[in-house]
C-alpha cells in the first residue's frame, strides 16, 4: 500500500460546470464537465508548493475508464461510479440530473471513485488511470487502442455459463447469493429512509404553523405578548431546519448507495469466474470426446451411437491408411487440447487466488465504512432531536416569562 497512487498524489474533483456542445451524431446537447485536479505530495513534505494540473472530464468518461478496469481486472471489485440519475429520492427532492445539489453529490462520488482506484494496491498502478488524470487530450485513443472491448464478455454468454455450469465453485455461489441479499438489503434501507424524510419534512414544516399562530396571538396579547412572539420565532426555526438535515442526510444516503452498486461488482467477478469455469468444462468435455473417437478408430468399436457409425454401416469401412490418417490428426488435436486444458487449470487458480484476495480486501472496507456511515448517521440523528428538544426548552422558557 506505501506504493499506492494516493499516497503520492493528492487528487480533487473540484468543480462541476454545466455546458452545451454536439455530440458524436452532431446533436445539440447539454451535460456536466468536472474538474480535476491533481498535485505531488513529496514536494508538499519537502515544504515546497507543488503545482497543480488540472483537466476536465464528462461523466461518459468516468464510465469508459471504469469499463476498462473491469473488463483489465476481472478478479478484482472495482469501485464502482456514483449513479447518474438520481434514485431512492424523496418527493422534495429533484431526480433531474441538471439539479445543482444532485450535480454536487455526484462531484463528491466522482472523486470518491478516483480516491478508491488510487487507493487500491493493483488498480492504482495501470497507466491507463494515471493517464485519465494527467492527460486531458487523446485519452480516449489510448484507452480505444488496449483493444479492451473486444476481452468483453457478452451477457448472453455469461447467463448460459450461469445455467450451463455443471461444477460451480461453491464459494463464489454464495457470494453471488450474498450481493443480491446485500442489494436488496440496502435498496429496501434507502426507500424506508425517502419514506421517513418525506414524513419528517411534513412534520417539521407543521411546526412553522405554530410560529404563524403565535405571532397572530402575541398581537392580541400585552403580558403574554412578547413570550408568545420569542416562542413562534423558535418555531419558524425549527420548521426552516429540517432542510439543512435532510441535505446532511443525503450524504449518508450515497455512503449507503455506493455500496448498493458494489454489489454489482462483486456479481461481475462471480460471472466471470462462471464463465471460466464454463470454458474449462466445454474444453475437458471435447478433450474427452476427441479421444473416445481416437479409441474408436484403433479399436474399430463405436461404443456410443454416432452419424459416423451409421455412415460405415451404409457406405463401408474405411481403409487403414485413411483411418491412420485420422488418428494422427486426432492425437494432435488431443496434444492440442490437454495444453489448453492444463492452461485453462492454471488461469483458473490464478484467478481463484487472485479475486478471492481481493474480495478479503473489499469485505474489510466494507465492514469499516458501513460501520462508520451507521454510526455516523445514529449520531447526526441524536444531535437532531437534541436541537428538537432545545427548541421546545426555549418555548418553556419563553411561556415561563410570560
Amino acid at each position: 500500500m506505501e506504493d499506492c497512487l494516493a499516497k503520492k498524489l493528492e487528487i480533487t474533483v473540484s468543480e462541476a460546470e454545466k455546458r452545451t456542445g454536439r455530440n458524436a451524431m452532431n446533436i445539440q446537447e447539454t451535460y456536466t464537465a468536472y474538474l480535476i485536479e491533481t498535485r505531488a505530495v513529496e514536494s508538499q513534505s519537502e515544504g515546497q508548493c507543488a503545482p497543480v494540473d488540472s483537466l476536465w472530464r464528462r461523466y461518459s468518461e468516468f464510465e469508459l475508464l471504469r469499463n476498462y478496469l473491469s473488463v483489465t481486472y476481472p478478479h478484482i471489485v472495482v469501485p464502482p461510479l456514483p449513479e447518474k440519475r438520481a434514485d431512492f429520492v424523496w418527493h422534495k427532492l429533484s431526480a433531474d440530473n441538471m439539479d445543482p445539489d444532485f450535480v454536487e453529490r455526484r462531484r463528491m462520488g466522482l472523486e470518491n471513485f478516483l480516491l478508491r482506484v488510487a487507493s487500491h494496491p493493483v488498480l492504482c498502478q495501470d497507466k491507463i488511470f494515471y493517464s485519465f488524470l494527467t492527460q486531458e487530450g487523446g485519452w480516449k485513443e489510448m484507452v480505444n487502442e488496449t483493444g479492451f472491448q473486444l476481452k468483453a464478455d457478452s451477457r448472453l454468454k455469461a447467463l448460459n455459463a450461469t445455467f450451463r455450469v455443471k461444477n460451480p465453485d461453491k464459494r463464489f455461489t454464495e457470494l453471488k447469493h450474498y450481493s443480491d441479499e446485500l442489494q436488496s438489503v440496502i435498496s429496501h434501507l434507502l426507500r424506508v429512509r425517502a419514506r421517513v424524510a418525506d414524513r419528517l419534512y411534513g412534520v417539521y414544516k407543521v411546526h412553522g404553523n405554530y410560529g404563524r399562530v403565535f405571532s397572530e396571538w402575541s398581537a392580541i396579547e400585552k403580558e403574554m405578548g412578547d413570550g408568545l412572539q420569542s416562542a413562534g420565532h423558535h418555531m419558524d426555526v425549527y420548521a426552516a431546519s429540517i432542510d439543512d438535515i435532510l441535505e446532511e442526510e443525503e450524504h449518508y444516503a450515497d455512503q449507503l448507495k455506493e455500496y448498493l452498486f458494489y454489489a454489482e461488482a462483486l456479481r461481475a467477478v462471480c460471472r466471470k469466474h462462471e464463465l471460466m469455469q464454463y470454458d474449462l468444462e466445454m474444453a475437458a468435455q471435447d478433450l474427452a470426446s476427441k479421444k473416445q473417437q481416437c479409441e474408436e478408430l484403433a479399436t474399430g468399436t463405436v461404443r456410443t451411437f454416432s452419424l459416423k457409425g451409421m455412415t460405415s454401416k451404409l457406405f463401408g469401412q474405411e481403409t487403414p491408411e485413411q483411418r491412420e490418417a485420422k488418428i494422427k490428426v486426432l492425437e494432435e488435436q488431443i496434444q492440442e487440447g490437454e495444453e489448453q486444458l492444463k492452461s485453462k487449470n492454471l488461469e483458473g487458480r490464478d484467478f481463484v487466488k487472485s479475486a478471492w484476495a481481493d474480495i478479503e480486501r473489499f469485505k474489510e472496507q466494507k465492514n469499516h465504512d458501513l460501520k462508520e456511515a451507521l454510526i455516523s448517521y445514529a449520531v447526526m440523528q441524536i444531535s437532531v432531536c437534541k436541537k428538537g428538544i432545545q427548541v421546545w426548552t426555549n418555548a418553556k422558557e419563553c411561556f415561563s416569562k410570560m
